[in-house]
């Protein structure tokens, strides 16, 4: 609801950048802050809203207590959860500016009445054309072309056009969608994996989640998009692993706890799997020392796959802002969050 004033206060919680959180880096604090320029612009978009809302942009926890509970809205990736129930009583929606939100996870803190919304959908266009340039570098075997680049070795390693390989996406949000209509028209085959098994256009078929070991051994490519919940943790565990072929190779952009790295940089070690590219890690930036950099026929790439550099701020307030004319419209929010599932 709009409060009596007819003005909705917004607390915008940036994060500054700090090693093991997020944002993850410098640059990653200039692509993910909101600054009162990107209000601006986007109420040129939203002339009808200048007059009912109320922004006030901070950092990390510096005026949290204070400017929260007097707000009806918080856009933020992540913040303090205790007590909040006492301390926000007027809050009535949070939206998270990343699409995954196992951060937040358990909501238990969460009251009843509080609508939380995340930025699926942001990230597809990103995270297609990523996804697209992934399952081409591994079909045409650059995972072994820098490998060897690194070895100073010259061999030609060929390859054939990606027509008839099946490619299985394992998620088929946004993410997962995204790359498969990207990938569709090179005439391969797209095995989508999700929980209900319900079929989507941008595939050739799609299976539910607990006949995955049916497929696995069909992959040329596996593709995991995936965010984390309690059902995705550890799917691709070391069992399900061993069931792909030796040619196969792998691609992550959701979380690294979908799929068993440990075993996986094994059995790139002993070529018992072509190759990957991962694009997530639990511990970010890698640490410098880490053997991750000399796992064989591995690409890393540091967690970029989604987020537009230039436009993710804008294309997030494109969502956000829609969304503050459906609360003042009594309408339904757009990318609620199930409590139960996770996302």
């Amino acid at each position: 609801m709009v409060t009596s004033s007819n003005i909705l206060k917004i607390h915008v919680k940036n994060n500054r950048w700090k090693k093991g959180s997020f944002p993850n880096t410098p640059e990653g604090e200039k692509v993910f802050s909101i600054t009162n320029k990107d209000i601006e612009n986007q109420l040129v978009k939203f002339p009808e809203l200048k007059d009912k809302i109320e922004f006030f942009i901070d950092w990390d926890e510096d005026n949290f207590t204070s400017s929260i509970k007097n707000s009806e809205i918080l856009l933020t990736w992540d913040l303090p959860k205790d007590n909040l129930k006492q301390i926000a009583s007027n809050l009535q929606w949070i939206h998270c500016i990343g699409a995954g939100v196992e951060h937040l996870h358990p909501f238990n803190w969460l009251p009843d009445h509080v609508v939380l919304t995340n930025n699926k959908g942001v990230h597809s266009k990103k995270a297609g054309e990523y996804g697209l340039m992934a399952i081409l570098m591994l079909h045409n075997h650059f995972q072994k072309i820098i490998t060897n680049q690194f070895n100073k070795k010259y061999d030609s390693i060929y390859s054939t056009p990606i027509k008839g390989k099946n490619i299985i996406i394992v998620g088929t949000g946004s993410l997962g969608s995204s790359v498969a209509k990207l990938i569709k028209p090179l005439g391969v085959n797209i095995i989508g994996v999700n929980r209900h098994g319900k079929p989507q256009k941008e595939f050739t078929r799609i299976i539910p989640t607990n006949k995955i070991d049916d497929v696995l051994p069909e992959a040329d490519i596996l593709y995991l998009a995936l965010p984390e919940t309690p059902e995705t943790i550890n799917i691709i565990d070391d069992r399900r692993l061993n069931l792909l072929k030796k040619t196969c190779s792998i691609v992550n952009i959701g979380r690294e706890s979908a799929l068993d790295y440990k075993t996986l940089f094994k059995m790139l070690s002993s070529k018992s799997i072509a190759g990957a590219i991962l694009d997530v890690f639990t511990l970010e930036p890698i640490d410098p020392n880490s053997s991750i950099w000399n796992v064989p026929n591995l690409i890393v790439s540091p967690h970029i796959s989604a987020d537009d550099g230039k436009s993710y701020i804008q294309h997030t307030l494109d969502l956000f802002f829609n969304n503050l004319n459906n609360l003042i419209s009594k309408k339904t929010l757009q990318n609620q969050v199930d409590r139960e599932l996770g996302y």
